[in-house]
């Protein structure tokens, strides 16, 4: 099979789809690796390594996606990218379709196949290749929240772990997943006041357990959400619903209650987001407020830290990489029950039930349209 890597162009997206030691898995299977000259000089990679693992370097998008017949990307093929796209082209990216009928719809009309990172679900309802993302994700998120905090930022003018006799910060961790596990990790670390909302009372328990005294841990209803925000100097935003939209859980009348100078980071703006005032933002222009509250609403968090990303993500996609390379996408999704959640849009088809439920689509199994 040929495999294209081209380079990511969203705005200041550094990553790059596969780093050279997969190029090298791949190439040893004897397939052909295809990367666009520069692809990796955001992660900082050259082009020098990847040709030494094996790849052949060439020197535009057009040309990798005129060869390959797979496409790895980071993101989501974006509006110069769609008359790239051609029938039968399997794209293996992060898609969030969820949030993005426009995409959804070009993907149909051009007759590709979508294959989502961020869909790929483990039995035990895992998503191993959103989880790196979500880690990295979830600790930039305090991060970042405890810079524009910094009246110097346009904050409140709080820092997070406070000094002795001060006041700490206040956090609020919306969700308990790997997202907001990481969240809370950095807080707690920088000394802050931490709080854990989530609707699953078993993994309020084993957060407990994790944590004990360092955290707070709340069931997540509407009274719940509404002190814990209102009160807080930071609110992450880190509810996943797999493949769906996420819900909107902080309205705009929470928002109006919170201090001047406090901080949004919406990490769930990718699925749509779950606060009523976010929209996505781009790394160069990444706030804006609303009610004099800073919100942070970068769709591709993790691009700012685009080597650690780039390793991270190759070590959890390489592996589905080979098996449809060295199966065929109808004989991986047969062995593999975990890809075959994966496959969201198949040749004019919406194989995934969440997005089809979200976007008004027809879902068709997709054991069901590869088969046929």
């Amino acid at each position: 099979m040929i495999i294209g890597v081209p380079k990511e162009i969203k705005t200041e997206e550094y990553r790059v789809g596969m780093v050279p030691a997969g190029v090298r898995l791949l190439v040893e299977s004897g397939h052909r690796v295809l990367i666009e000259k520069g692809a990796g000089a955001g992660a900082s990679i050259a082009d020098r390594e990847f040709q030494a693992a094996g790849a052949d370097l060439v020197s535009s998008a057009a040309e990798v996606y005129g060869e390959a017949e797979l496409v790895m990307k980071v993101k989501e093929p974006l509006p110069p990218e769609y008359d790239l796209l051609r029938p039968g082209l399997m794209l293996y990216t992060y898609l969030h379709l969820a949030p993005a009928p426009d995409l959804t719809a070009v993907l149909l009309e051009k007759d590709v196949i979508g294959i989502a990172y961020e869909t790929i679900q483990l039995a035990d309802g895992s998503l191993p290749l959103l989880i790196p993302m979500s880690e990295i994700a979830g600790r930039m998120a305090v991060q970042v929240g405890a810079h524009y905090l910094e009246k110097t930022a346009g904050g409140r003018g709080v820092l997070l772990g406070g000094v002795p006799g001060v006041y700490r910060g206040q956090v609020t961790v919306l969700g308990g997943g790997v997202v907001g596990t990481n969240a809370a990790k950095i807080a707690v670390g920088m000394g802050a006041m931490v709080t854990i909302v989530d609707i699953d009372q078993a993994r309020l328990m084993a957060l407990d357990d994790i944590f004990g005294s360092a955290i707070t841990t709340l069931i997540s209803n509407p009274d719940t959400i509404e002190r814990s925000v209102r009160e807080s100097h930071l609110v992450v935003g880190a509810v996943l619903v797999p493949g769906g939209r996420a819900p909107s859980l902080v309205t705009r009348e929470m928002i109006a209650q919170m201090k001047p100078g406090t901080v949004i980071v919406d990490v769930a703006v990718d699925q749509g987001g779950c606060c009523d005032t976010c929209k996505p933002t781009t790394h160069d222009q990444p706030v804006f407020r609303v009610d004099e509250v800073i919100h942070y609403c970068v769709a591709n968090m993790p691009g700012a830290v685009p080597r650690t990303s780039t390793f991270a993500l190759t070590n959890v996609t390489i592996d589905y990489a080979l098996k449809i390379a060295n199966l065929g996408l109808k004989d991986g999704v047969e062995g593999d029950p975990a890809l075959a959640k994966g496959v969201n849009i198949y040749r004019g088809h919406v194989t995934h039930e969440a997005v089809a439920k979200d976007l008004g689509y027809s879902y068709q199994p997709p054991e069901q349209v590869l088969g046929s």
